[in-house]
């Protein structure tokens, strides 16, 4: 009995991760690395970021000369005009060809400020696409340490069950020596009924972890996922600086901020580009063409009409040469009306300054806010945990000394339970404080720009 007992307790122990056996075990370092090399959001804000830096690519270009050609082929049939001597011919055929280039001499520096103005929309681009990363690293690390958090919790009641099964065969031999009426014994093993229970939905609530975490990864199998479970210690150290010393780290570092930042950028280039909209344009123009007809030239009797003899066409090449001709030329443009556009751009520009400054002013706010936040939360888990530590300690104490009377007789089998319950339920929130205590002091080490990692874990003290 004893050996089939021990055989049940190791099944339930490892039942929470026969599902998931595998030859690869992932740790906390490699689901992050995983889930940012294939991470749909990821990639299609690096698709954006793409854009922003074709954009920037194409303003640059737009510094050039834009050079176009033109090259015609035509059929004239009955009367027309030779474009060459300007007679009237036949049938015919002719080409011409044009060449002409432009470039901006001056235009208020716009094209300068549209290249700027792209430069910290890329910056801008790449700080969001950061961004995302790294919320998508500390979600990642929640979902990891709730694994963690249920893992412990399913090992901490199968011991629990264990311990009540010991007490079933134990209360058994009581009841059968008559030392106990068999009222005690029911009452355990409904005890016992009750904790398999729990345990069954704790194993639930491990396996939905495992496979919220899988599908966070865009894992296409999930059965055979397992994760590193690492040992948590639990060391005196003392969290450095405050809330206001790691916003100051933060407010240099974070993506969101150095978007804000550069978005603000952004909107002070829009805001040059359009008054730019109120400078002259100077632009200077070149341009080159030429052409050629296969007609002939036509020699007539001028009293009678009488066609004296025909000329034929001059080759190809020989007319080209003969018809080319080519300019150059400088052209202002000055605006003067158009329908108060220029003013409604400028005046919107200053709007959008002023959006983006509250907007920057907001992003820095709400992660003191969040740093605060997570500052108050450590502590709380901090002393919840050393709160139901010690509850612990006495409760394991409260425990051992009510099994000692349960075995004498000396107290019913329902106070018993009720000892136990209470040492499961403090054992449970102990594991829940400390891993809350984890997740806040490891989003505190984001902020100040320290990469996620389960190397070196600890719990401060007060």
């Amino acid at each position: 009995m004893k050996r089939k007992l021990i055989i049940s307790v190791i099944a339930m122990m490892i039942s929470p991760l026969v599902l998931f056996s595998q030859q690869k075990v992932w740790t906390l370092e490699e689901c992050i690395g995983h889930a940012l090399q294939n991470n749909i959001q990821i990639k299609q804000q690096e698709i954006a970021t793409e854009y922003q830096a074709s954009a920037l690519y194409q303003s640059k270009l737009g510094l050039l000369p834009t050079l176009n050609g033109t090259a015609t082929h035509n059929y004239s049939f009955n009367r027309s005009i030779n474009q060459t001597n300007y007679q009237v011919t036949g049938d015919q055929q002719s080409n011409y060809f044009y060449a002409g280039s432009d470039i901006t001499l001056f235009s208020g520096l716009i094209n300068y400020n549209t290249i700027k103005k792209n430069q910290y929309q890329l910056l801008a681009s790449e700080q969001d696409l950061q961004g995302i990363k790294d919320n998508i690293s500390l979600n990642i690390a929640l979902a990891y340490l709730q694994i963690l958090l249920n893992n412990e919790l399913v090992t901490t009641t199968v011991s629990q069950v264990e311990m009540t099964k010991q007490q079933i065969e134990h209360t058994r031999k009581l009841v059968d020596a008559g030392s106990l009426a068999k009222g005690s014994l029911l009452d355990i093993e409904a005890q016992a009924a009750r904790e398999e229970l729990q345990l069954i939905n704790l194993q639930n609530q491990l396996t939905m972890s495992y496979l919220t975490l899988a599908q966070m990864l865009e894992l296409t199998e999930f059965e055979g996922f397992a994760v590193s479970i690492p040992a948590i210690s639990v060391d005196p150290e003392i969290i450095d600086g405050s809330p206001a010393n790691v916003f100051s780290i933060a407010e240099k570092n974070r993506p969101e901020i150095l978007s804000a930042e550069y978005q603000l950028k952004t909107a002070e280039y829009n805001l040059a580009i359009a008054k730019g909209g109120r400078s002259p344009r100077l632009s200077l123009g070149a341009s080159a063409n030429t052409n050629y007809s296969n007609a002939s030239y036509i020699v007539k009797n001028p009293e009678t009409q009488e066609v004296l003899y025909e000329i034929p066409p001059d080759p190809f090449g020989e007319q080209l040469d003969n018809n080319l001709s080519y300019g150059l030329g400088f052209t202002l443009n000055i605006p003067i009306f158009n329908g108060w556009q220029i003013n409604t751009n400028i005046r919107n520009s200053k709007l959008a300054i002023n959006n983006s400054k509250y907007a920057l002013e907001n992003t820095k706010k709400q992660l003191y806010k969040n740093i605060q936040q997570a500052f108050t939360d450590a502590n709380g888990s901090l002393k919840q945990y050393y709160a139901s530590k010690k509850a612990v300690e006495s409760m394991e104490e409260a425990y051992r000394y009510a099994e000692q009377k349960l075995n004498v007789g000396l107290v019913t089998a329902i106070e018993y339970n009720q000892t136990k319950t209470q040492l499961l339920n403090a054992q449970s929130e102990m594991a829940r404080a400390k891993y809350e205590y984890v997740f806040k002091t490891k989003v505190l080490d984001f902020y100040k720009g320290i990469p996620l990692t389960l190397q070196h874990i600890g719990i401060i003290a007060k």
